[in-house]
């Protein structure tokens, strides 16, 4: 018998089985590290400062590296909810700063009790909230721009709270007359928010309480994006505005609530940043802003997702954490960890809108 296929023709057929063949596994490849990549990175970073370095393998450095990130992950989440509905809020890092100031001068200068001044506070957020989403939704102020004023106008209450003075026990009361010392204290209770541990034992240092407070949040925040009908309607808004407008959806109140739950996330990472220092640092909220929006768009990233989700966010949060705590033990200088924090923004940003556009 003789084959009816030629030497030259056996090899077209070989070549176009092969082509489809390399398609397949590259395609295979490809959906593999939009979905897991971020996820493979972080793993291999942290395989490789364990090597690296002896401490970093431990309970207590994850514990320390959970509570680093904590009030990060707090401020990103909000920021989370603003983009989910297609918007954007940068005055996070400025009522951030604010929670602070306002927190331990309500204690400190007014002598009000802590639970006292962490509702003033809460209320704060909800007014800060309410102002972004009118400047947004009824003036029509592009929401950057919008956030941008606001920011600047939250900063400058911060200064004004104190007259640019900090905020610590024993400071001189900026507004009496005679420049007499403040009475007030930060409240032990209050600390506990910010410096406290619970589960501890003899062997166990415990687990920090700002960590439990993060993961309670966002669990929350899971729960009621993913699983929650709420969740499913601000994802309507922020996909299609009009569709969701014609399908009956208030979309202007779901924008509202979506700013003023940044705005509270933001302000109780100021209370438990307040918490921590155990003092009111003018400002010290600023640098947890771009942290905050690297952090909730390398979630977009993260398992292929294509937009703003509180399990990606939680995850660019640790993912900066991990990198900052490495490179300290690498004794890596303190300014080469801005370059490395803009290089984790720029990839996240560029992994976020190569794979929305895909």
């Amino acid at each position: 018998m003789t084959s009816d296929k030629t030497p030259t023709a056996s090899k077209q057929v070989g070549i176009a089985e092969a082509k489809p063949l390399n398609i397949h596994i590259g395609s295979i490849l490809s959906r593999f590290f939009l979905r897991y990549g971020l996820i493979l990175t972080l793993i291999l970073v942290s395989l490789f400062f364990s090597i690296r370095t002896q401490a970093f393998a431990s309970v207590d450095n994850l514990l320390d590296i959970l509570r680093a990130v904590s009030i990060l992950t707090i401020v990103a989440l909000g920021v989370t909810f603003s983009v989910v509905v297609n918007g954007f809020d940068v005055s996070v890092g400025a009522v951030t700063g604010l929670a602070v100031i306002l927190s331990s001068a309500l204690m400190v200068i007014w002598g009000v009790p802590w639970y006292f001044a962490i509702l003033i506070c809460l209320a704060v957020g909800v007014i800060i909230g309410l102002l972004n989403s009118f400047l947004i939704i009824r003036l029509r102020i592009p929401d950057l721009l919008a956030t941008l004023g606001v920011l600047y106008l939250v900063q400058g209450l911060q200064m004004s709270i104190t007259k640019g003075d900090a905020v610590y026990k024993g400071m001189t009361n900026p507004w009496s007359p005679t420049r007499e010392i403040a009475e007030g204290a930060i409240h032990p209770d209050f600390l506990f928010l910010g410096q406290g541990f619970i589960l501890s034992s003899e062997v166990f240092r415990g687990v920090p309480v700002p960590v439990v407070i993060m993961f309670v949040i966002a669990l929350v925040a899971f729960i009621f994006l993913e699983f929650s009908r709420f969740g499913r309607i601000f994802y309507a808004v922020g996909g299609n505005i009009e569709a969701a407008r014609l399908a009956g959806i208030d979309v202007n109140k779901v924008r509202t609530m979506a700013y003023v739950i940044s705005s509270v996330l933001a302000t109780i990472g100021g209370l438990v940043l307040a918490a921590r220092i155990g003092s009111g640092a003018v400002k010290a909220g600023d640098p947890y802003l771009l942290d905050a929006v690297a952090a909730t768009y390398f979630g977009f990233a993260v398992l292929n997702a294509r937009r703003a989700n509180v399990f990606g966010t939680v995850l660019g949060a640790i993912f900066v954490g991990v990198m900052l705590n490495g490179l300290t033990m690498m004794n890596i200088p303190w300014y080469i960890q801005d370059v490395i924090k803009g290089l984790v923004l720029i990839v996240s940003l560029g992994l976020s809108y190569y794979t929305t556009r895909r």
